[in-house]
C-alpha cells in the first residue's frame, strides 16, 4: 500500500477547522452551532434510553434481571458509548474531514484520491457506496422507532389508548417530514434547546434513582462486561443486539459534520450527551435492581407518578427531534452521491445564505415520510421494530472503520503496528456486534439490507452507465483539428453571439456541436466549449476552478472544476471569466439530449440499461441542475446504444 510521503506526527487536532464559519466567528457563533447540533445531530442517539435498556430485559429474547445482568449490561452499554461514540466518532473519524464535510462517501472520496491506482481501490468505492445505501434504511427506521418508542409510554398513563398509539405516531412523522423544507439551521434553533431540556432531563431523572442505589456505578468496570458475556454464553452475545441501540445514531455525528462543523459536535457530546445518556442508564439500572416489574418500560418508570404525562410530551418531542439526525444526514449523502456520480441528478435546495452544508431533498424526503409509515403500520410497536434495527447501523459502522484503516494508514502517515491496534479497538466489537444483530435477519432486519442492496444496485448501475456512456461518445468522437479542417474547406456562416456547448469529454468534438453545424451550417462567432469535473474534494479553492484554453476559429476551451459539495452556477462561472462572456445577452447553449438504446454490446445487463435509461429520463433537467436559464438553452438530440 502506498503511503504519505512525509508522515505527520500523530496530533487529535487537524491543521484546519473543517467548517470556516465556526473559528471565523468565534466562541459565540460555536455555541450557536452546538445548541442547533444538540437538536440535529444527537436526537437520534439521545432518545435510545426509550427503549434500548428494555429490550435487554423485555420481549422475546430477554435476560432475568438479577445485579450480575444488570452490571454487565450497563458496563457494555458504557463502554460502547466511550470506544465507538467517544473513542472513535469524536475523537478520530471527525477528524477525517474533506474539506469540512463528513459522511461515508466523503470518507471515500478521501481515500480513493490517495488510492487511486491501489488493487484496493474499487473495493473501497463499493465499501463506500454500500455504506452510503445503508443510511437511507436508517433514515427510514429511525423516525419511526423514535416516535412509536416516544408515544407508547401512553400504554403506562392511559391503556385504554394504546390502539391509537400507530395512528398517532403517523400523524406526527408526517408533521416531522413536513418542516423539512425549513432547513437544519431553522430546525435545530427550535429542536436545539428542546433537547438541551431533554438531556437534563435525562440526568436528573437518572441522579434521582442512583441516589437511591449508588452501587450501580460499579459498572463502569469493565470486568462486569467480560465477566456478563462469559457467563451468559450465548444468551448474553444475543444481548449485544439489544446493547446495540444505544449507539445507533453514532454515524450521523459524522454524516452531519458538514452541517456544524467538528467542535460544536465536540462539545456537545462532551458536556450535554454523553453525561445526560450515563447518568440516565445507570438510573435505568438502579431502578430495575429495586424494581424489576419495571423491565416492561424502565425509561417511563424513572418519572414519578405526578410527572408521567409531562414525561411523555417531552419524550415525544424528543423523538421527533430524534428523526433530524438522520434524515439530514440522508441529504448529504444524497448530495454527495449526486456530485460524485452515483446518483442522478437531483432537486437539492440550499436553506441557508450562511452556512454551506445546509440542504433539503424534497424527493428524498417524501420518500423517507412513505418508507417510515409503512413501517409504523407493518410493525406497531417499537419492540418489534427494533427487530430491524442495529444490523444495518452496525454493518455501516464497521465499513467506517475498515475505511478509516486506509485513511489513518495511506492519509495520516500512521504506522502499521498503530494502524492496526487503532483499527482492532473499533473493529472488533464492532464486529460483535454485526454477528449478534444477524439474528435480527428473519425478524424485519432484512428490510435495510434489502434497502441498502437495491440503491447499492441502482448508484453502481448510474455510475457504470455513466462511464459506458462516456466511452460510447469517445468512440464516436471527431477531433477537434478534424472539425476546424471542416471549417477551413467548407467556410460556413459565422453567426453572431457566443455558442456555449457543454461537453462531460475534454477533447474531441462534442457531439451537439457536429450535429448543429452538419444541420445548420452555421457556426457562431465565438466557441466554448465547457466541461464541468467534480473533484474528490468537497470544495475547490477559486485558483484551481477554471482551466482556460484559447483555441483556433474562435474557440475557447473551459474546463471547470468543482468539489463534492459544491453547486455548479455555469452562468456565473462564465461571466467571471471576463471578456469570454461579459453578460448572457447574445449567449446560446447547447446541450445534448441523448436517448439510450439496450443493444447486445458488451457492458451492462439489459435490464441495467433500461433501469439506467429510467433514471436518466427523470434526473433533474440539466439546464436547473446547472442554473442556466431555460429560454437561452437548446437541445439537441442523438441515439447512444449501451
Amino acid at each position: 500500500m502506498s503511503r504519505a510521503p512525509a508522515p505527520k506526527p500523530f496530533s487529535l487536532e487537524p491543521p484546519h477547522e473543517p467548517h470556516g464559519p465556526v473559528s471565523a466567528r468565534g466562541s459565540s457563533r460555536v455555541m450557536k452551532l452546538s445548541l442547533a447540533a444538540i437538536g440535529v445531530v444527537f436526537g437520534d442517539i439521545g432518545t435510545s434510553p426509550l427503549y434500548a435498556m428494555r429490550e435487554c430485559f423485555h420481549g422475546a429474547h430477554a435476560i432475568p434481571v438479577t445485579q450480575a445482568n444488570v452490571l454487565g449490561v450497563l458496563s457494555l452499554i458504557f463502554w460502547a458509548l466511550t470506544v465507538i461514540v467517544t473513542l472513535k466518532y469524536i475523537t478520530f473519524v471527525l477528524r477525517a474531514d474533506n474539506q469540512g464535510e463528513g459522511g461515508i462517501l466523503a470518507l471515500m472520496a478521501l481515500v480513493s484520491s490517495v488510492l487511486g491506482k491501489s488493487k484496493l481501490h474499487p473495493m473501497l468505492i463499493a465499501l463506500g457506496v454500500f455504506g452510503a445505501t445503508l443510511l437511507y434504511g436508517d433514515g427510514v427506521i429511525t423516525p419511526a422507532i423514535s416516535v412509536l418508542g416516544a408515544v407508547e409510554g401512553l400504554q403506562i398513563a392511559a391503556p385504554t389508548l394504546e390502539h391509537w398509539v400507530p395512528w398517532l405516531t403517523a400523524v406526527i412523522l408526517i408533521g416531522v417530514f413536513s418542516i423539512q423544507r425549513h432547513g437544519t439551521e431553522s430546525v435545530g434553533r427550535i429542536f436545539g434547546p428542546v433537547m438541551v431540556v431533554w438531556f437534563a432531563t435525562l440526568a436528573v431523572l437518572g441522579v434521582s434513582n442512583l441516589i437511591k442505589n449508588p452501587a450501580v456505578l460499579a459498572a463502569a468496570s469493565p470486568t462486569y462486561a467480560l465477566g456478563f458475556l462469559l457467563e451468559n454464553g450465548t444468551i448474553g452475545f444475543i444481548v449485544l443486539g439489544a446493547v446495540v441501540l444505544v449507539i445507533t445514531g453514532a454515524e450521523s455525528l459524522y454524516a452531519d459534520l458538514g452541517h456544524f462543523g467538528r467542535t460544536p459536535i465536540r462539545r456537545a457530546w462532551i458536556f450535554v450527551v454523553f453525561p445526560g445518556l450515563i447518568l440516565n442508564y445507570f438510573g435505568q439500572g438502579a431502578l430495575l435492581l429495586r424494581d424489576p416489574s419495571a423491565a416492561e418500560h424502565p425509561f417511563f418508570h424513572l418519572f414519578p407518578e405526578w410527572a408521567l404525562y409531562p414525561g411523555i410530551a417531552l419524550s415525544t418531542v424528543a423523538a421527533v427531534i430524534a428523526s433530524q439526525a438522520l434524515i439530514s444526514g440522508v441529504y448529504s449523502i444524497t448530495r454527495q452521491g449526486t456530485m460524485l456520480g452515483f446518483l442522478p441528478r437531483a432537486n437539492i435546495r440550499h436553506t441557508s445564505a450562511d452556512e454551506r452544508g445546509q440542504i433539503y431533498v424534497p424527493t428524498v424526503n417524501w420518500m423517507l415520510m412513505l418508507g417510515s409509515l409503512a413501517l409504523v403500520g407493518y410493525f406497531q410497536s417499537s419492540s418489534r421494530l427494533a427487530a430491524a434495527y442495529g444490523i444495518a447501523v452496525t454493518l455501516t459502522m464497521l465499513i467506517t472503520t475498515i475505511m478509516l484503516f486506509f485513511l489513518v494508514r495511506a492519509v495520516w502517515g500512521w504506522s502499521l503496528p498503530r494502524a492496526l491496534l487503532f483499527g482492532s479497538i473499533c473493529f472488533v466489537p464492532e464486529l460483535l456486534f454485526l454477528l449478534s444483530s444477524s439474528q435480527k435477519v428473519l425478524h424485519g432486519g432484512a428490510f435495510p439490507l434489502l434497502v441498502g442492496a437495491g440503491l447499492f444496485a441502482l448508484m453502481m448501475t448510474w455510475k457504470r452507465g455513466r462511464d459506458i456512456l462516456s466511452q460510447r461518445f469517445r468512440e464516436q468522437l471527431l477531433p477537434l483539428t478534424d472539425f476546424f479542417d471542416i471549417l477551413t474547406v467548407e467556410r460556413p456562416a459565422r453567426v453572431p453571439g457566443t455558442a456555449v456547448f457543454m461537453t462531460s469529454v475534454r477533447d474531441g468534438t462534442p457531439p451537439s456541436l457536429l450535429h448543429n453545424f452538419l444541420h445548420n451550417r452555421v457556426v457562431h462567432q465565438q466557441v466554448v466549449l465547457l466541461t464541468i469535473l467534480t473533484d474528490d474534494a468537497a470544495r475547490v479553492p477559486d485558483d484551481r476552478r477554471i482551466t482556460r484554453e484559447t483555441l483556433d476559429e474562435g474557440f475557447v476551451r473551459i474546463v471547470a472544476r468543482y468539489g463534492f459539495m459544491e453547486q455548479p452556477d455555469v452562468p456565473r462561472l462564465l461571466i467571471g471569466c471576463g471578456a469570454i462572456v461579459p453578460t448572457l445577452e447574445g449567449v446560446t447553449f447547447f446541450l445534448g439530449r441523448d436517448t439510450m438504446i439496450a443493444t447486445e454490446r458488451p457492458g451492462m445487463a439489459r435490464w441495467r440499461v433500461h433501469l439506467f435509461a429510467f433514471l436518466a429520463r427523470n434526473s433533474q433537467p440539466a439546464t436547473k441542475f446547472f442554473q442556466i436559464p431555460p429560454d437561452r438553452v437548446l437541445e439537441i438530440g442523438s441515439q447512444i446504444e449501451l
